[in-house]
């Protein structure tokens, strides 16, 4: 793999919770691809996870903010700014949380106060961020600013509920904001729809056991794993990949294309 991607280049890494996860991953490669970054994560769930542990590892420091919050963002990056010297050449957004899906609740009984919840936390906050990010002024140009999808934004999974209205919102406000943003400073803004992955959001979904079965037999290379995500945004964040934006890319091992598996076709042959 080339060496020094991401030398010279500075930003922030939102949502690290633990070794499992895909924005944790994300902050060692980029780490080793000589960034330098922030994490940030939100203060319940810097209480839950081992971000601190990640930050000795990067040489870096932990800001915690809530990405709800327009004041928090704008102290998030201010006080980054300050710490790497300059404005930023990345954001990864890497938030995502739904009260109905922790609570059990289908999607014909969801809490709807909850419900604004989860689009505020796994999708607004994309947009919060960067408005922020164009209020102060804080992206060079031809910098990259990702988020993390899923596939449910395009398709019915029963088990995904009022989180594949949020990603379906979170896809759009980066186009919305990828022209935006392409107009003003080159800036390309992009998502990743990821395949079934067994970090501590995904295993927290009902029947996602199942379903990561099935995709990685669907998928003729298998599910991505959350380290082989890690090495796509790394890609996302470089300068080779300056002229792609506004898309939701697919890193899911062929699945999204693929109508039927022989695999699965041989499960079915003799009903």
């Amino acid at each position: 793999m080339a060496e020094n991607l991401l030398k010279g280049k500075v930003g922030i890494i939102t949502g690290a919770l633990d070794e499992n996860s895909i924005a944790w991953k994300t902050a060692l490669k980029a780490h080793e691809q000589g960034a330098k970054f922030v994490l940030t994560n939100a203060p319940i769930a810097m209480r839950m996870g081992a971000i601190k542990e990640l930050a000795e590892q990067c040489n870096t420091i932990v800001i915690p903010a809530d990405a709800t919050s327009l004041e928090d963002i704008e102290k998030l990056y201010a006080e980054a700014k300050e710490f790497l010297g300059g404005n930023f050449d990345f954001l990864l957004h890497s938030i995502g949380m739904s009260p109905n899906i922790r609570k059990g609740r289908s999607y014909g009984d969801l809490n709807y106060d909850w419900m604004n919840k989860s689009f505020d936390v796994s999708a607004i906050s994309f947009h919060k961020m960067m408005h922020i990010a164009e209020k102060m002024d804080i992206m060079n140009e031809w910098g990259s600013i990702m988020g993390l999808s899923y596939i449910a934004a395009q398709r019915v999974y029963p088990f995904y509920t009022d989180m594949a209205d949020a990603k379906a919102l979170l896809e759009s406000i980066a186009r919305g904001y990828g022209y935006r943003f392409g107009k003003m400073k080159k800036v390309r803004v992009n998502t990743i729809s990821q395949s079934p992955t067994k970090t501590t959001a995904g295993t927290g979904i009902g029947g996602f056991d199942s379903f990561f079965n099935f995709a990685d037999k669907m998928s003729p290379l298998g599910n991505a794993s959350a380290e082989a995500c890690a090495d796509y945004i790394i890609t996302m964040f470089s300068d080779f990949t300056r002229y792609v934006t506004m898309q939701n890319l697919f890193h899911d091992g062929g699945y999204s294309t693929t109508g039927i598996s022989e695999e699965l076709m041989d499960q079915f042959k003799d009903l």
